[in-house]
């Protein structure tokens, strides 16, 4: 039954059999013979058939559901058995937004002093990306925004807020200021992050709410590409100050505090609302925490 509802997660996670099917490691015709033995089983229909995957039924949805706390229950129990068997040992899949990308190695890095036996995979994702994820049991946690739009039934650890600045030429007419508005931002030619990420989002919402509407010059959704224009000199941009100096952008360019009456946006790590944790999540979390109990806010 547990390797039928893995296929079913990989099914809502491709959107196409065939797809799924080589995922998962096996033929199409297999695949399809499991999904059809799960529905013989269960006595629904759980796939809306076509020439092509069109979506689940309302009873596929639900078995959905059920399949992802089953598979995630079941993974988890391995998991602490293995963990008390040979200690804790295994791999870290962690899926972070662009933003948060430079301060991964602040939560890895220790966590790995301590657990020498966890290797990691760290993946760039979008919010949106990250949520979908997380409930197709693709990753085990991730770092994103956890305040500014829904984030599900997830566990969430704040770490730090993310804190703005104008990045501009010396030359610039605002480069003598000591801050800067939001509405003076919106006034200055941008390259930003595309609008599927969530940062871009934000600050869209904060030109608007000071009277400006966005209109960026160059639009990337790699925050190297935007350090390389900026570096140019004939381009400004809105970043998070920790970005704009791990980039090593604050050596050539001014970075302004951008002031404004809305809190800055939070940063968490996020995980699945699930009891009791696999072993390695749990101890992410603990990372986490103390982490977070050395971070500015």
């Amino acid at each position: 039954m547990i390797d039928k509802l893995e296929f079913l997660i990989a099914l809502a996670r491709e959107r196409h059999f065939g797809h799924a099917a080589e995922a998962s490691g096996v033929t199409q015709p297999t695949f399809s013979a499991a999904i059809k033995q799960l529905e013989e089983t269960l006595g629904v229909l759980l796939v809306q058939r076509g020439s092509r995957f069109i979506g689940f039924t309302p009873e596929g949805e639900r078995v959905l559901e059920w399949a992802r706390r089953i598979v995630g229950d079941a993974r988890a129990m391995r998991s602490e058995i293995r963990t008390l068997r040979e200690g804790l040992a295994g791999h870290l899949r962690i899926a972070a937004i662009p933003t948060t990308l430079a301060m991964v190695a602040s939560l890895t890095t220790p966590f790995r002093a301590r657990h020498p036996d966890v290797s990691f995979t760290v993946l760039s994702r979008t919010s949106v990306e990250i949520l979908s994820q997380l409930e197709n049991l693709e990753i085990d946690a991730g770092i994103s925004y956890v305040d500014n739009e829904p984030v599900g039934r997830v566990r969430v650890v704040p770490l730090y807020r993310e804190h703005y600045v104008l990045l501009t030429t010396p030359e610039s007419p605002l480069a003598d200021r000591e801050q800067v508005g939001w509405r003076e931002v919106g006034q200055t030619p941008l390259c930003l992050l595309t609008p599927d990420m969530q940062g871009r989002r934000i600050i869209d919402r904060l030109l608007r709410a000071a009277g400006c509407e966005p209109a960026p010059t160059l639009e990337s959704n790699a925050m190297t590409v935007l350090a390389a224009h900026v570096r140019t000199g004939r381009w400004s941009s809105v970043m998070p100050a920790k970005v704009a100096e791990t980039l090593g952008l604050l050596e050539t360019v001014r970075a302004i505090p951008i002031v404004s009456d809305t809190p800055d946006p939070l940063i968490g790590l996020i995980v699945p609302d699930r009891e009791p944790m696999t072993p390695l999540t749990a101890a992410l979390v603990a990372e986490a925490k103390r982490l977070a109990a050395t971070l500015p806010g």
